[in-house]
């Protein structure tokens, strides 16, 4: 059985899912990833990857390959953090949940890395809650330790 498509229309500007990853944490992480999943609808503006998923590509539904790099829609994280899990390939950016999601997925990962609550402001405004960095395979979790943003787990 295939996923339902997530979105039926196409991104035609800003919602309140929309906090892009600044800057800063690609400089320090150092990778190029092969993909990511949750682009912006222009493509991305900073993130170091050969091919990107937008809404209207609906990442839910399409093919991951690859490193991924992935910031999905915060408001319904569910779908995507069982994806990520399933591929196994990348980091991700979060935020800390109570939620099932949450455990299953701290219990996966290879390392986790928590952003400085004072540094996490995003392209699109500043997040109210503290996020962190998850990542799969040895090369993804040596640029977290790299990175020298915090402590890895």
């Amino acid at each position: 059985m295939t996923q339902p498509r997530l979105f039926t229309t196409p991104q035609d500007g800003s919602t309140s899912d929309d906090y892009w990853t600044p800057k800063w944490i690609f400089d320090a992480l150092g990778v190029e990833f092969d993909l990511d999943v949750a682009c912006p609808p222009n493509g991305p503006a900073h993130t170091p990857c050969k091919a990107f998923y937008t809404q209207e590509d609906d990442a839910l539904t399409a093919d991951w390959y690859g490193a991924v790099w992935m910031n999905p829609p915060f408001s319904k994280p569910n779908d995507w953090v069982y994806k990520f899990i399933k591929h196994a390939n990348g980091i991700c950016l979060l935020p800390y949940s109570k939620s099932k999601w949450f455990n299953h997925l701290w219990s996966q990962l290879d390392g986790i890395l928590a952003l400085p609550r004072e540094r996490a402001a995003f392209v699109q405004g500043d997040i109210f809650m503290p996020c962190f960095l998850g990542a799969f395979g040895v090369a993804n979790v040596e640029a977290l330790h790299r990175s020298r943003i915090g402590r890895v787990r």
